[in-house]
């Protein structure tokens, strides 16, 4: 098991393709994990957690000063601008609106501290912006839904912030008191083991997060396509214009983390929400909203390092 798991760990971007590729080949495999995916999404914060300890997640506290301001431009103004926006070309009530303005305003996805980890940016950091942007979701989503009320009535999107929220502090909670049992101070060896085991869960999970794509696929790969291609212009320009500006600012320290929250957001919070004839092309999208994600530890990696190197 040891050796799988170094395996795994030396070999992460492998797992994430490795990954995307069992979601799109095996559509059977994928809507048989689709029922489990909270209690998937759940194991995989108690994992990140036990990798990363508490200590290291807390250590870092009085930085979140800039925390709540990040926050609230992340996931308040920016949505509400880019809706603006949108609104001045009559684009504000087509689908793709929709999916910019929803992907920009939700919170960074649970697997973000796995994505941080890979790409060797502080993982208890990004387990606070993680946690700070959940617990503040219900109350930066109100605006937004102010201006979208065809997403449905806003105690429905807020309890569903709520119940994320308290997901991952039970498991976080779980993976602290794990690593404080077993692996108060970890070897070398077993940090990479611990590593191996957060990949291979993470790689998992993305089989059933992509059920959808593969019917879509088959029916029309051009649709597809074009929701593909917009993913990738959200998730990555959010990213890199997230990095680039902050990486000139006092929060260099903190850039990386804050541009992977940037541009890799809890989209599905919003299902429960969302009326039949919306949700549809929106399963697709979160399908295709994957692949950015988790292809950015194999894309991204070099533009990271160089920018973070300036200081």
């Amino acid at each position: 098991m040891h050796h799988i798991l170094w395996l795994a760990s030396s070999h992460a971007r492998l797992c994430l393709i490795v990954g995307l590729a069992a979601g799109l080949l095996l559509p059977d495999l994928a809507r048989t994990m689709v029922p489990w995916l909270p209690q998937m999404v759940a194991a995989l914060l108690t994992i990140t957690a036990l990798r990363i300890g508490h200590r290291a997640s807390m250590g870092a506290a009085r930085d979140l000063r800039w925390g709540l301001v990040a926050v609230a431009l992340l996931q308040m103004a920016l949505p509400i601008s880019l809706l603006i926006l949108l609104s001045l070309f009559n684009l504000q009530d087509t689908p793709a609106a929709l999916a910019i303005v929803l992907a920009s305003a939700a919170p960074a996805i649970t697997g973000s501290v796995n994505l941080a980890l890979i790409m060797r940016l502080d993982g208890g950091r990004m387990m606070q912006i993680l946690v700070l942007g959940t617990a503040a979701f219900p109350l930066t989503i109100l605006p937004v839904l102010a201006m979208l009320p065809q997403l449905g009535p806003a105690t429905e999107v807020a309890f569903a912030a709520v119940k994320m929220l308290f997901v991952i502090l039970f498991s976080t909670a779980t993976g602290f008191v794990l690593r404080a049992w077993l692996f108060p101070k970890p070897s070398e060896e077993q940090i990479k083991a611990l590593d191996g085991a957060s990949v291979l869960a993470f790689s998992i999970i993305v089989v059933g997060l992509m059920a959808a794509l593969n019917p879509a696929l088959r029916s029309d790969p051009w649709a597809v396509a074009g929701w593909a291609v917009l993913a990738f212009a959200i998730s990555y320009i959010l990213q890199i214009l997230t990095l680039l500006i902050l990486s000139r600012t006092r929060l260099h320290p903190v850039a990386g983390p804050l541009a992977i929250g940037a541009g890799n957001r809890n989209i599905a919070l919003f299902l429960v929400a969302l009326p039949a004839d919306i949700l549809a092309p929106l399963m697709v999208f979160i399908g295709c909203w994957q692949l950015p994600m988790y292809l950015t530890p194999i894309l991204l990696p070099k533009l990271y390092a160089k920018v973070l190197s300036n200081d």
